[in-house]
């Protein structure tokens, strides 16, 4: 049975949160169940879904400790990402870095090395400066309050229930994408679960659902009964602990909500990477700005082609705006292709020479020598054309 895990990571600000953050917006007051909230079964549901957890709860690592700082880190490799691809990473992530401490002392590059291959490197350069602030400000000790945890880079309202009702027993609230679709079903809440109201009525019903004491385990049912039974497409019904009190299943609109979103066309796009190889074996790489998709990672010089231009022409036009040489291009050596979240890309690799002008070296360009250990993070697709170049080379 497939698992899923989806976590908001949408940012609300915290009311302890510094000035600057406090007068970007201010925080909600915690969900509580509105007045028509109140007359529905919330009792009988959590107790059928409590019961239910209580022999299938999944066993997942993260879930055998109460170090705040474990189910933190577990919580943002789950955001956006399955179960069975974190488990790894988790491993290895902790084994680097067992405590705040050692996380908030460590460099980026570190970091991200650490962290190289599961995506949304975001969530990586967020948990590293969250890192810092807790060991500066909390003393190393996350902060068991919602508000002082939405006040941390990376970390939403729903991200800061789960972490403060997982890791402290809180009674909190949560509203990740398996919830939001859980409740959406249960209540049959229709229509557009993004809206301001939907988003609301949402929150009501999930702080509706938690019982006093019952916050950690209601939230982790919650989380499962979406991950297993309630799915996107085909959920298990007839397997499900509270089907009995859902309106969706007994008007048969199970499969409506939520609405599934119309399908949009996914962009492809063709990039062209230079591969610059030292005498020593080493490739030029430069870093990435600090912000955005791969934000902080190292990356072989590139550049997307434009449409009426040959890759060969790109790529001289490329190197020549971001490296200020001209080059000779020997021959290419790799394709690979890799899917982001909203587009696709072709990597095209070339090794090239320089026959006008000088490589740059320091201030975001470094060489990089495979096997070395020098902790410098790559995307995916410029480690799988570095592999496929140097598998081809030494056969």
């Amino acid at each position: 049975m497939p698992t899923f895990s989806g976590r908001s990571s949408k940012r609300i600000n915290g009311r302890n949160a510094d000035p600057a953050v406090r007068r970007a917006g201010a925080l909600r007051a915690p969900a509580r169940a509105d007045r028509s909230s109140r007359r529905l079964p919330f009792a009988r549901i959590s107790a059928s879904l409590l019961r239910w957890f209580r022999t299938a709860a999944r066993e997942m690592e993260w879930r055998e400790t109460r170090d705040p700082y474990r189910i933190w880190v577990s919580e943002i490799m789950l955001q956006q990402t399955r179960v069975e691809t974190v488990v790894p990473y988790y491993r290895r992530f902790l084994a680097r870095f067992p405590d705040v401490q050692s996380l908030a002392s460590a460099t980026m590059d570190d970091v991200l090395s650490a962290w190289e291959g599961l995506g949304y490197y975001a969530r990586a350069r967020n948990l590293h400066r969250a890192a810092g602030i807790v060991a500066g400000r909390f003393g190393g000790k996350l902060p068991s309050a919602p508000e002082d945890l939405m006040a941390l880079p990376g970390i939403g309202r729903s991200t800061a229930g789960a972490i403060s009702a997982i890791a402290f027993g809180r009674d909190e609230a949560i509203l990740d994408a398996n919830v939001r679709r859980v409740l959406a079903r249960i209540f049959a809440v229709r229509g557009n679960l993004r809206t301001s109201s939907a988003e609301r009525r949402l929150w009501d019903l999930s702080a509706g659902m938690v019982r006093k004491g019952n916050g950690r385990d209601t939230a982790l049912a919650l989380m499962d009964l979406g991950a297993g039974v309630c799915l996107p497409k085909s959920p298990h019904c007839t397997d499900c602990p509270v089907s009995a009190c859902c309106a969706s299943f007994k008007e048969g609109l199970q499969e409506e909500i939520p609405p599934k979103a119309s399908r949009k066309a996914v962009p492809h796009f063709d990039i062209v990477a230079a591969l610059f190889q030292g005498e020593g074996g080493g490739f030029l790489l430069l870093r990435r700005p600090p912000e955005g998709l791969l934000g902080g990672l190292w990356a072989f010089p590139s550049g997307r082609r434009p449409p009426e231009s040959s890759l060969e022409t790109a790529l001289r036009h490329t190197v020549r705006e971001k490296l200020g040489v001209r080059i000779a291009i020997q021959r290419k050596v790799g394709t690979v292709r890799h899917a982001y979240s909203h587009f696709r890309i072709t990597l095209h690799g070339f090794l090239c020479s320089v026959v006008e002008g000088k490589l740059p070296s320091g201030d975001g360009a470094a060489w990089f020598l495979p096997g070395a250990g020098t902790g410098c993070a790559l995307p995916c697709a410029d480690r799988k054309l570095m592999e496929h170049y140097l598998g081809k080379e030494n056969s």
